[in-house]
């Protein structure tokens, strides 16, 4: 950790200075891995969009109204994970500037949700065709 004199902020131009502007600064490796999985989870996010783009492009045969809502589930999802993923990249950089506990994550209780209800919906829509 780096050491500053008293009261004076750790970074005056960093974003968000929320997170920035308090404790100290963590090791950078911390810091930077905890970018890694923010940016892993963007990626998961396209790859759901994709994936809901697709499956209803391709116009797989499968009951029409399922296909149609696992491809709004997948858009949606791939909407929300990016929002949720920087919520928690900020608690995990700010509790490792302040040396408490570590959140949980919140985005893979979201993802495994999404996913366990879109395999649900693609099974009954082959099923129901």
């Amino acid at each position: 950790m780096v050491a500053r004199p008293e009261g004076e902020p750790v970074s005056t131009t960093r974003f968000p200075k929320s997170v920035f502007g308090v404790g100290e600064e963590p090791d950078p490796r911390f810091t930077l891995a905890n970018e890694r999985t923010f940016l892993a989870w963007n990626r998961t996010a396209l790859a759901l969009i994709a994936g809901g783009v697709a499956l209803e492009a391709f116009g797989l045969d499968l009951h029409e109204g399922l296909r149609l809502a696992a491809s709004i589930l997948l858009v949606v999802a791939g909407l929300v994970i990016p929002i949720v993923a920087w919520l928690e990249w900020k608690q995990t950089e700010r509790a490792l500037r302040t040396g408490n506990a570590l959140p949980g994550a919140r985005s893979s209780i979201v993802l495994a949700v999404v996913v366990s209800a879109v395999g649900l919906l693609v099974l009954l829509g082959v099923l129901l065709r």
